[in-house]
């Protein structure tokens, strides 16, 4: 069996994620984007906005700055390159993605929340008039849909004194519709709400006529794309990245090792059974400097990264403040192979100040870290259209940041 150093491990990982090298100053294209979002293979989607939506600085982590509209042309227009679906969680994935995730669109009633599971037994009626509703009129946001059918009188007025996920029962069968992928989000509108319309009018004729995939193939096929993703790791890694569980999951695995596509190797000081996939490549030196989001895949299994990189990590933003180690929204900076700062950021939009609430230094921060850290946040600044970056004096790197950052 083959042994890799925790380095060489975090190299591979890393080559995989395509957060080794660094950025090109080259004007960002489609073909850019793309060709990472099909290397990465999703995009998680969170409704956080502190510093920019999650779904956008996984790409800004790896291309640097670029014009999000891409990202909009790519999701939002025909033929549309990203669907959103349920993935990781719910993601952009490339259309290419969409018909191995079938399997879970089918198994609603285990794979779904229960208050999306239950719309066709608690909400049949009004389960119909939407779909009616969309196909008539799409595309179209739940606030616009269940206006539509306020004002008929099919459903009851909207509680607007509730705060949180206050759901309609139109919005409850809008995604019930979108997690079976009768309906799927068509575009995103300037307030990030999804306009849904018929999955036959949105998705490419080529995937709208592509023959069915087998359910274990299909899960087979995405253990591969999440092994593939990370180069190196567990089981749990693979079937982490879009969450396959159970004995297809095992199968699946069992599988990908008999036909060489996954090697068992040993990773020093990793006591978790991991694997390499064959395309994974060690590359000698990694020179990335880049801040990574918390919705990131290279640190989304937080156990993972604690085993490769030595790094505690966690997102605390449902973490009452009293409690928190680190941060609200506190984003790892990946310098070289190594995460060497976390560092909580805010936008504040209004002021034109990316605020960096604290600093703190891992157990690889090195003397340069600092300089490297104050030269990424001016050009994630610049990227957010933000004028200024203030260092709050909290944590034990704040200081040495601040002086970089004054410079």
């Amino acid at each position: 069996m083959q042994t890799l150093t925790k380095s060489e491990a975090r190299r591979a990982a890393l080559r995989a994620q395509g957060v080794d090298r660094s950025r090109t100053a080259a004007p960002v294209t489609m073909r850019h984007l793309t060709r990472t979002v099909d290397r990465i293979n999703l995009l998680q989607i969170d409704s956080v906005n502190v510093l920019a939506r999650a779904h956008l600085v996984p790409l800004y982590s790896r291309l640097g700055p670029y014009d999000t509209a891409l990202l909009d042309r790519a999701a939002g227009r025909a033929p549309r390159r990203l669907v959103e679906t349920w993935a990781h969680v719910a993601s952009y994935v490339p259309a290419t993605t969409y018909p191995l995730l079938e399997w879970r669109r089918r198994a609603y009633q285990k794979e779904a929340w229960s208050s999306i599971s239950a719309v066709p037994r608690a909400h049949p009626v009004e389960l119909e008039l939407v779909r009616a509703l969309v196909t008539e009129r799409g595309p179209i946001t739940a606030a616009a849909l269940h206006d539509a059918l306020e004002r008929r009188g099919d459903v009851s007025p909207r509680s607007r004194g509730e705060w949180g996920w206050n759901w309609t029962t139109a919005k409850r069968c809008l995604e019930f519709l979108f997690f079976t992928g009768e309906v799927l989000s068509a575009s995103r509108n300037a307030a990030f709400e999804r306009r849904y319309d018929l999955a036959e009018r949105v998705l490419p004729p080529s995937v709208r006529h592509a023959p069915p995939v087998a359910d274990d193939d299909a899960v087979r096929r995405l253990l591969e794309l999440g092994a593939r993703a990370h180069g190196v790791g567990t089981a749990r890694c693979f079937q982490d990245y879009f969450r396959v569980t159970g004995p297809a999951a095992r199968r699946a695995l069992a599988e990908l090792v008999e036909e060489g596509t996954l090697e068992p190797v040993e990773v020093e000081g990793w006591a978790a059974r991991t694997y390499r996939h064959r395309d994974a490549v060690v590359p000698r030196t990694v020179s990335a400097a880049t801040l990574l989001s918390p919705f990131d895949p290279v640190v989304w299994e937080r156990r993972r990264l604690e085993a490769l990189f030595d790094v505690y990590y966690r997102i605390e933003i449902y973490v009452p403040a009293p409690k928190r180690t680190l941060g609200y929204y506190v984003l790892p900076f990946l310098e070289g192979e190594d995460v060497t700062a976390m560092v909580d950021l805010k936008a504040d939009r209004a002021a034109g100040v990316l605020q960096v609430a604290a600093a703190h230094g891992t157990a690889h921060t090195g003397p340069d870290t600092a300089s490297a850290l104050a030269a990424e946040l001016a050009t994630l600044a610049a990227w957010l259209g933000l004028e200024r970056i203030v260092v709050r004096p909290v944590g034990d790197l704040a200081r040495a940041l601040d002086a970089e950052v004054a410079r």
